[in-house]
């Protein structure tokens, strides 16, 4: 996502405050709207988000780059990315969008938090300068936390009957998901960076103006592609 905590940003934001949360209460009603329908109404939900994603980031290629090799080469590895993620939310179950998506919530919004109170030594200041460690391992917390409280309330009974993982809920199964969380965020991270990286190749603040006061779809899903991929990665194997 953008460099919400830098001076011009803030100020920016707060100018555009009503239009912001106009924004983000469509887009957070749609989004709940298509997941409890669900079925196709989702898929398609999924596929138009991937796709706008997906011609944002080609877009963000071809301003970054005038070499037409590393341009192809670029799209094809980002079909393969938007695909995968788009593959795994479109065929996971509500529980394993409720996890990707709450990891993904979690890690942004404790990192943005930590990293505000606590400052300190930036991650990777030509990259994305306002981001520390301290938000970082932050963002670690909230997402451990998150998937502690989903295996909780899954596994726990809370959540219905639908889901079972099949779990005893004790220290080490809850160690291994915090630990699972924390790696999440580090992905989600990881997802943010690379994009903040290619907004800077190409020159631009944002990845479109598709969304009044947000940026683009792009900026909204950064950190959440890799991580809907590894869990769609490590539920294959698990499964298999």
């Amino acid at each position: 996502m953008a460099d919400a905590d830098a001076p011009e940003a803030v100020t920016g934001k707060r100018s555009d405050l009503p239009v912001r949360l106009a924004s983000a209460v469509i887009m957070l009603a749609v989004a709940i709207a298509a997941l409890v329908i669900g079925g196709r109404v989702f898929d398609t939900f999924v596929v138009f988000v991937a796709l706008a994603a997906f011609v944002e980031f080609i877009l963000l290629v071809v301003k970054a780059t005038g070499n037409i090799a590393f341009r192809l080469a670029a799209i094809i590895a980002g079909a393969l990315y938007f695909g995968l993620a788009g593959g795994v939310l479109a065929g996971a179950g509500d529980f394993l969008i409720v996890l990707i998506v709450g990891v993904t919530v979690f890690t942004d919004t404790f990192a943005f938090f930590t990293g505000r109170a606590l400052g300190g030594p930036k991650v990777a200041p030509s990259i994305s300068p306002n981001k520390t460690w301290s938000g970082l391992i932050g963002g670690m917390i909230g997402a451990a936390l998150w998937l502690v409280l989903w295996v909780v309330a899954i596994d726990g009974g809370i959540a219905g009957p639908r889901f079972e993982l099949g779990l005893a809920l004790n220290g080490d199964n809850l160690g291994t998901a915090a630990l699972l969380g924390a790696g999440l965020a580090v992905l989600a991270q990881a997802g943010d960076f690379f994009e903040s990286w290619l907004k800077r190749r190409a020159g631009v603040k944002d990845s479109s103006k598709l969304i009044p006061g947000h940026g683009g779809v792009f900026d909204r899903i950064d950190g959440m592609i890799p991580v809907a991929i590894a869990v769609g990665a490590l539920g294959t194997i698990l499964v298999n």
